[in-house]
This record gives structure tokens, sequence and C-alpha cells, in this order.
């Protein structure tokens, strides 16, 4: 009887995590909310949009559009494409450690890779930071298969990794730094110069293709103006990584000039976060998802940490040393369970758009309109428009299609306080207290003072991170 490949066991064991809870109790926080919303659009539409905002997540959009339109839009077809890619990008962890330190490397860090926290979150998440993990570790194996071959590797796996250092870049242009982790591990191993030659065309192929994207994006870089500086505070988790990393890598024994784990799975690990923290010296970007593969590393080189465990425990007892992988997963397993159980609940994000429309639902009378302050929380009503159904939204001038934006444009405060004061009863969506910031825009404060001046709360429901305040004229 023939025995299932190594890399089965991991890739079971993340689709087993990432199926479990999937639905998250039917809850889809805002991040989600925005695939979600222009997933639904046409693709003219979705074009017209990438021109105005978010073109960084353009193919994933696409994408998205394109699952939508086969299986219909739910959680299941939002989130099962993230399952899908950590389950291929587990499989290249177990394929990379077992070619270059063995089977129990590849084993063990295929099934913890499943386990990281970081994974663990994305792994349910509807947006495309898992796919770039899937490439980043396909890219990685093709390289390392390029690298076992020798000679320079032939021209179509060449093509093949450029063509997926492309796709990661169309999805996430910060996953282009896998290309110097990639850079660093053909200086450790001293490659030769045909080599040098085949990964510097491919590569400087791929990034031409992604250039365009990268140009065309700083026209909207006031989109992620609300990241935060970078301060002390925030490298304390690379620190822990890469401490972590390094000892995997010592317990390598690596050697410059040998292709191993520690010479693939280090630069995979330290180069991106690094890379990021450098690119916060010119624009605050530090948010962990953007080199979310760079788990992959991490996940090898704890690999190589249990592989070590078995060889030492493997004189005295061999017994215990086949079963010590597992068990020590299972130990982690149990361990990380509170945090597994947290990640799957609608507590773990900031909020749930899908249980404030029913809130609405639930709220709203015959002839009721409604306002969302800030304007971002109208998201709950394109992601549930039937919930919405009946309610007048009357500070939209332009709706998110029409102006190709992801929370539409609304009139001028002045028109908008006309259409407050001619209601009888207005629903207002708006952030729960705990993660509510005071209102900040012109329109926001209007909506504010005009509500608190000329009405009065009937009322008040909370639910997740979000709130729906129904007030009725004084």
């Amino acid at each position: 009887m023939r025995r299932l490949p190594v890399w089965s066991a991991p890739v079971l064991w993340t689709l087993a995590l990432g199926l479990w809870g999937l639905s998250r109790q039917h809850s889809v926080w805002r991040d989600e909310a925005a695939t979600w919303q222009v997933a639904r659009r046409s693709t003219a539409d979705i074009w017209h949009m990438l021109g105005q905002v978010d073109v960084v997540h353009g193919a994933y959009y696409l994408l998205m559009h394109g699952l939508f339109t086969c299986f219909g839009p739910n959680t299941t077809t939002l989130r099962l494409p993230s399952v899908l890619a950590m389950a291929a990008a587990a499989a290249c962890v177990t394929v990379i450690g077992r070619r270059l330190a063995g089977v129990c490397a590849g084993l063990g860090g295929g099934l913890v890779f499943g386990l990281l926290p970081a994974v663990q979150f994305h792994l349910q998440e509807g947006r495309p930071y898992a796919l770039t993990a899937a490439g980043a570790g396909l890219s990685t194996l093709l390289l390392v298969t390029a690298l076992q071959r020798g000679r320079g590797g032939s021209g179509a796996r060449w093509v093949a990794y450029g063509g997926v250092i492309l796709a990661c870049g169309l999805l996430n242009w910060l996953s282009l730094l896998i290309v110097p982790a990639h850079a660093a591990t053909l200086v450790w191993t001293r490659v030769p110069r045909a080599t040098w030659a085949r990964w510097a065309a491919a590569s400087a192929a791929a990034v031409a293709g992604v250039l365009p994207l990268i140009l065309f994006s700083r026209s909207q870089a006031e989109q992620v103006s609300w990241i935060p500086p970078l301060t002390w505070h925030m490298l304390i988790g690379p620190a822990v990584l890469l401490t972590i990393g390094g000892l995997g890598a010592l317990l390598d024994r690596p050697r410059v000039g040998r292709l191993s784990v520690a010479a693939v799975a280090l630069p995979l690990l330290a180069v991106p976060q690094l890379g990021l923290l450098g690119l916060c010296l010119i624009r605050p970007l530090f948010l962990d998802r953007y080199v979310l593969f760079s788990m992959l590393g991490l996940g090898m080189l704890i690999g190589v940490a249990l592989s070590a465990a078995v060889r030492a425990v493997r004189p005295g007892y061999p017994r215990t040393a086949s079963w010590l992988v597992p068990v020590l997963v299972g130990v982690a397993m149990v361990a990380l369970l509170p945090h597994s159980l947290a990640k799957r609940s609608p507590a773990s994000r900031v909020d749930d758009v899908l249980a404030t429309a029913v809130n609405v639902r639930h709220l709203k009378q015959p002839g009721d309109a409604v306002l969302f302050a800030p304007s971002a929380r109208r998201d709950t009503a394109l992601v549930s428009p039937d919930d919405f159904a009946g309610l007048r939204d009357i500070a939209l001038a332009r709706s998110p299609v029409t102006s190709g934006t992801l929370k539409g444009v609304e009139a001028d405060p002045a028109r908008i306080r006309t259409a407050m004061l001619a209601q009888r009863r207005i629903l207002l969506v708006t952030d729960a207290p705990g993660v509510a910031r005071p209102p900040s825009g012109g329109r926001d404060r209007m909506k504010a003072a005009v509500l608190e001046e000329h009405f009065t709360v009937v009322a008040d429901e909370s639910v997740r991170g979000r709130r729906v305040i129904v007030y009725e004229r004084l």
C-alpha cells in the first residue's frame, strides 16, 4: 500500500483549523466588508473604483468578484480562499523542510505553521494576505528546487518563479520583499553566476510588472494615513519572532555555502520584517499582515527545532522519539486553545457589520431615515442592503458605485442639516462607545449637533463594536 506524502498531514491539519468555526458565528468585520461590497459590483464598476481608491487590492477584488459570481456572496465564499491558500502554504513549508532537513523538520514545520497566532487569524480572513503567503511559499519552493537541481535550473522553472512573484506583487506589492529575502539566500549559499543571472532576470521581470501598480498607488497613499508612526513597543513582536527564528537557525548548524533550512528560512523571516521597518522611516506602514508570508520562515525554523529534539531523544528513547513531534504539536494546540477559540469569535475583530444590519432591521419603521457617522459605517448597508430596505440615506449625494469609492460621497453639511430637520425619525449607525472616536469631520460634527439639539433618543442598541441609535424629533 502506497504511503501518503508527508505534506498531506499538514494540509489536512491546516484545512481542519481553517474550517473550524469558519463563519465566526455569521460575523463580518469592516475589512472583510470592503471585500464583500466591492466583490458584488460589476467588473466595470470595480475598475472605476480602482482609479479612485484601493488599487493595491484590485487583483484580489477581481478574483473575489469571480468567486462571488459563481458561488454567491456568503462567509464561506469570502473566507475559503484564505483557508485553501494557507493549506498550500503549509504544504510548501513541509516540502522545503523535508528536502533540506528531513521528514521530522518538514512535518513539524508544516503542522506548527497552522498554529502560529498570525496564521490562525488570517486563516479565516476575507483579505488577500493568505494568498500572498501561499505565493511566497510556492516561489520559495521553486527557488529551492532550482538550487538543488544545480546549473542554474531549467528556464521553465524560473519563468514559473517570476510568474508567482508577479502574482504576489499584484495581490500586495509589499510582498515583493520576498525578492531581497531570496537574494540573501543566494548570497548565503554562494550560487554560481548562471543562477544569479536567471534569478535576477525572473525577479526583475516580476518587479517591472508590479511597478506601474506601485507608482499609481502612491496617488492613493492617503488611504493608509491612519497607520500610526513606528514606536519602540511595535518592535517587540518582530524582536521575539527573530529571536525564536535565530535559535532555530542555530540548531540547523548553518554553514556558508550550504543550502539549508537556515539559509532559506531565516532570510524569509527576517528580511521582510526588517524591510517593512525600514520602509516605516519613509511612511508609516507597519502592519504585521503586510509581511504575513514571513511566518513561513518561522514555521520552517520551528520545524528544525522539533527535529533537533527528536534527534536528541532518539538514542535513549527510540519509541518516544517517533511520537515526539505529534505530541508536542498536540501540547501546543492545547496551550493555544484559548487563543484559537478567541480568534474564531466575533469579538476577535473590531466590529461586525452583519449583526449591526440585524439591529437595523428590527429597529426601523416605515418612513425612517438613516445616517452613518463616520460615513465609512455605510458598509453595513452595502453588505446587507435588504436589511436597510425602506430607509432613506439622507446624507448621501453619490452612491459608492457611481462615485467609485468605498463609502460614497455625502452632501455638504447645510444640505444634510436641512434633510435631517425634515425627518420624524432617524436611525444613526455609528461605532460602539468602546471603539468610537470623537466626530472629526464637519459633517459628522454637524450630524451630532443637530441630533442633540432637535431629537431625542428612543432606542439605543450596541452589538460587537457598532451602535444603532434611534432618534425622534422633539
